[in-house]
């Protein structure tokens, strides 16, 4: 035997009838906070203030600068080690 039972509602209706607790005040507060931290971590985000806050012990720019100088530096002596065929 098989009974099926259709019900037609809200989530905020259903959430009533079970006896859910109604969260909406709270979602609206957190929801208020995390934007009001999301700008005041907006004004932050100035290159030199970025590279020092991922650099270990405060190396900054100049240290990734290096970093990527010497990586490009390698692969560009890779290249121009290979020799190029003649078109003649």
């Amino acid at each position: 035997m098989k009974i099926k039972v259709e019900i037609d509602c809200t989530p905020q209706e259903a959430r009533s009838f079970f006896g859910l607790p109604d969260l909406e005040p709270l979602n609206e507060a957190m929801t208020a906070k995390l934007q009001e931290r999301m700008e005041a971590a907006a004004g932050m985000v100035d290159p030199e203030t970025l590279m020092r806050a991922w650099m270990p012990g405060g190396a900054g720019y100049d240290q990734m600068r290096n970093v990527f100088m010497s990586a490009m530096s390698k692969a560009t002596g890779r290249g121009s080690s290979k020799s190029e065929p003649d078109d003649e």
